[in-house]
Protein backbone atom coordinates (compact mmCIF):
# COMPACT_ATOMS: atom_id res chain seq x y z
CA UNK A 1 0.00 0.00 0.00
CA UNK A 2 1.42 3.28 -0.77
CA UNK A 3 0.85 6.30 1.43
CA UNK A 4 1.50 9.94 1.32
CA UNK A 5 4.22 11.57 3.08
CA UNK A 6 4.27 14.95 2.78
CA UNK A 7 7.88 14.61 4.95
CA UNK A 8 10.33 11.90 6.57
CA UNK A 9 9.35 13.57 10.17
CA UNK A 10 5.07 13.26 10.15
CA UNK A 11 3.83 10.61 8.21
CA UNK A 12 0.41 11.39 6.77
CA UNK A 13 -2.49 8.79 7.58
CA UNK A 14 -4.29 7.15 5.42
CA UNK A 15 -7.36 8.33 4.37
CA UNK A 16 -9.86 8.07 7.75
CA UNK A 17 -7.06 6.47 10.05
CA UNK A 18 -5.50 8.41 12.87
CA UNK A 19 -2.16 6.78 12.12
CA UNK A 20 -0.12 5.89 9.24
CA UNK A 21 0.52 2.05 9.56
CA UNK A 22 -3.05 0.80 8.38
CA UNK A 23 -2.71 -3.10 8.40
CA UNK A 24 0.52 -3.70 10.60
CA UNK A 25 -0.81 -5.91 12.47
CA UNK A 26 -1.45 -8.56 9.61
CA UNK A 27 2.75 -8.26 9.10
CA UNK A 28 5.30 -8.40 11.19
CA UNK A 29 7.23 -6.62 12.78
CA UNK A 30 4.67 -3.82 14.32
CA UNK A 31 5.65 -0.45 13.46
CA UNK A 32 8.30 1.33 16.12
CA UNK A 33 6.94 4.07 18.20
CA UNK A 34 3.81 2.60 19.97
CA UNK A 35 3.38 -0.18 22.81
CA UNK A 36 2.69 -3.62 21.52
CA UNK A 37 -0.09 -5.96 22.86
CA UNK A 38 0.30 -10.04 21.75
CA UNK A 39 -1.97 -11.99 23.72
CA UNK A 40 -2.85 -15.86 23.17
CA UNK A 41 -5.25 -17.45 24.88
CA UNK A 42 -6.02 -21.79 24.30
CA UNK A 43 -9.78 -21.18 22.95
CA UNK A 44 -10.60 -25.53 22.54
CA UNK A 45 -10.01 -28.04 20.24
CA UNK A 46 -11.63 -29.21 17.23
CA UNK A 47 -13.05 -27.65 13.53
CA UNK A 48 -16.37 -27.14 15.46
CA UNK A 49 -14.63 -24.89 18.46
CA UNK A 50 -12.70 -23.15 15.84
CA UNK A 51 -15.85 -22.18 13.67
CA UNK A 52 -17.99 -21.41 16.77
CA UNK A 53 -15.21 -19.12 18.14
CA UNK A 54 -14.47 -18.00 13.99
CA UNK A 55 -18.12 -16.58 13.84
CA UNK A 56 -18.19 -14.83 17.51
CA UNK A 57 -15.09 -12.84 16.27
CA UNK A 58 -16.37 -11.69 12.86
CA UNK A 59 -19.75 -11.18 13.90
CA UNK A 60 -19.20 -9.28 16.82
CA UNK A 61 -20.61 -11.71 19.32
CA UNK A 62 -17.16 -11.65 21.57
CA UNK A 63 -17.33 -8.12 22.09
CA UNK A 64 -20.63 -7.81 22.93
CA UNK A 65 -20.85 -10.86 25.25
CA UNK A 66 -17.01 -9.21 26.67
CA UNK A 67 -19.96 -6.49 28.17
CA UNK A 68 -19.22 -3.56 25.39
CA UNK A 69 -21.48 -1.98 23.21
CA UNK A 70 -21.09 -1.96 19.26
CA UNK A 71 -22.28 -0.05 17.07
CA UNK A 72 -21.10 -1.31 13.27
CA UNK A 73 -22.12 -0.98 10.00
CA UNK A 74 -22.15 -4.25 9.17
CA UNK A 75 -23.49 -7.48 10.46
CA UNK A 76 -20.00 -9.05 9.92
CA UNK A 77 -16.33 -7.45 10.52
CA UNK A 78 -15.24 -6.39 6.62
CA UNK A 79 -12.67 -3.92 5.54
CA UNK A 80 -14.19 -0.45 5.16
CA UNK A 81 -16.82 -1.56 7.79
CA UNK A 82 -17.52 1.43 10.73
CA UNK A 83 -17.84 -0.07 14.27
CA UNK A 84 -17.64 2.27 17.48
CA UNK A 85 -16.75 -0.08 20.89
CA UNK A 86 -17.66 1.92 24.05
CA UNK A 87 -17.41 0.88 27.45
CA UNK A 88 -18.74 2.64 30.43
CA UNK A 89 -21.81 4.07 31.15
CA UNK A 90 -22.86 7.42 31.30
CA UNK A 91 -20.43 10.62 31.39
CA UNK A 92 -17.85 7.97 31.80
CA UNK A 93 -18.73 6.10 28.86
CA UNK A 94 -15.28 6.03 26.52
CA UNK A 95 -16.19 5.41 22.50
CA UNK A 96 -13.85 4.32 20.33
CA UNK A 97 -14.40 4.78 16.36
CA UNK A 98 -12.69 2.65 14.27
CA UNK A 99 -12.92 1.34 10.93
CA UNK A 100 -12.03 -2.37 9.91
CA UNK A 101 -8.77 -2.34 8.10
CA UNK A 102 -8.44 -6.50 7.15
CA UNK A 103 -10.53 -9.45 7.54
CA UNK A 104 -9.81 -13.12 7.11
CA UNK A 105 -11.95 -16.70 7.19
CA UNK A 106 -10.57 -19.39 6.04
CA UNK A 107 -10.05 -23.07 6.31
CA UNK A 108 -7.47 -22.37 9.67
CA UNK A 109 -7.72 -18.77 10.48
CA UNK A 110 -10.59 -16.51 11.14
CA UNK A 111 -10.90 -12.39 12.07
CA UNK A 112 -9.94 -9.40 11.96
CA UNK A 113 -8.21 -6.17 12.43
CA UNK A 114 -9.38 -2.24 13.40
CA UNK A 115 -7.64 0.86 12.79
CA UNK A 116 -8.30 4.06 14.98
CA UNK A 117 -9.90 6.95 13.69
CA UNK A 118 -10.13 10.77 15.16
CA UNK A 119 -12.03 11.04 18.45
CA UNK A 120 -10.89 7.24 19.60
CA UNK A 121 -8.71 7.46 22.84
CA UNK A 122 -5.11 5.47 21.36
CA UNK A 123 -3.86 5.72 17.59
CA UNK A 124 -3.19 2.76 15.94
CA UNK A 125 -4.72 -0.53 15.62
CA UNK A 126 -5.96 -3.70 17.20
CA UNK A 127 -6.45 -7.46 15.53
CA UNK A 128 -8.53 -10.26 16.80
CA UNK A 129 -7.44 -14.02 15.17
CA UNK A 130 -8.60 -17.44 15.59
CA UNK A 131 -6.48 -20.14 14.11
CA UNK A 132 -7.23 -23.51 14.13
CA UNK A 133 -3.47 -25.10 14.74
CA UNK A 134 -2.52 -28.59 12.76
CA UNK A 135 -2.69 -30.17 16.22
CA UNK A 136 -6.53 -29.68 16.55
CA UNK A 137 -5.90 -26.69 19.12
CA UNK A 138 -8.21 -23.41 18.49
CA UNK A 139 -5.84 -20.16 19.63
CA UNK A 140 -7.09 -16.82 19.82
CA UNK A 141 -4.46 -13.96 19.21
CA UNK A 142 -4.77 -10.28 19.97
CA UNK A 143 -2.39 -8.51 18.26
CA UNK A 144 -1.81 -4.71 19.00
CA UNK A 145 -0.02 -1.39 18.64
CA UNK A 146 -0.90 1.90 20.09
CA UNK A 147 -0.12 5.32 21.84
CA UNK A 148 -1.98 7.41 23.44
CA UNK A 149 -4.54 10.14 21.47
CA UNK A 150 -6.28 11.96 23.92
CA UNK A 151 -5.07 13.98 26.96
CA UNK A 152 -6.50 11.16 29.76
CA UNK A 153 -5.24 8.10 27.42
CA UNK A 154 -1.90 10.44 27.97
CA UNK A 155 -2.37 11.50 31.44
CA UNK A 156 -3.43 7.42 32.44
CA UNK A 157 0.69 6.65 31.22
CA UNK A 158 1.50 3.52 31.81
CA UNK A 159 -2.07 2.39 32.99
CA UNK A 160 -3.34 2.11 29.58
CA UNK A 161 -1.18 -0.67 28.24
CA UNK A 162 -2.05 -2.75 31.91
CA UNK A 163 -5.67 -2.29 31.12
CA UNK A 164 -5.58 -2.97 27.30
CA UNK A 165 -3.05 -6.55 28.26
CA UNK A 166 -6.85 -7.38 30.96
CA UNK A 167 -9.08 -6.37 28.26
CA UNK A 168 -7.21 -9.02 26.16
CA UNK A 169 -7.19 -11.69 28.36
CA UNK A 170 -11.12 -11.19 29.33
CA UNK A 171 -11.91 -11.67 25.63
CA UNK A 172 -9.87 -14.78 25.72
CA UNK A 173 -12.26 -15.98 28.74
CA UNK A 174 -15.34 -15.03 26.86
CA UNK A 175 -14.35 -16.14 23.65
CA UNK A 176 -13.65 -19.44 25.28
CA UNK A 177 -17.08 -19.37 26.74
CA UNK A 178 -19.10 -18.77 23.65
CA UNK A 179 -17.13 -21.38 21.73
CA UNK A 180 -17.08 -24.09 24.35
CA UNK A 181 -20.00 -23.49 26.10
Amino acid sequence: MTRPNPSPHSPAAPPGFSYPDAGATGTRPLPAGYHHLRHETLIGHGRHVFEAAGTAVTTWAMHRRSGARVRAGSSRAEPGTAVEIALGAGPFEIAAPCEVVWAVHDETRAGFAYGTLTGHPECGEESFVVELRPDGSVRFTVTAFSRPARWYTRAAGPVVPVFQRMYARHLGRTLRKIATG
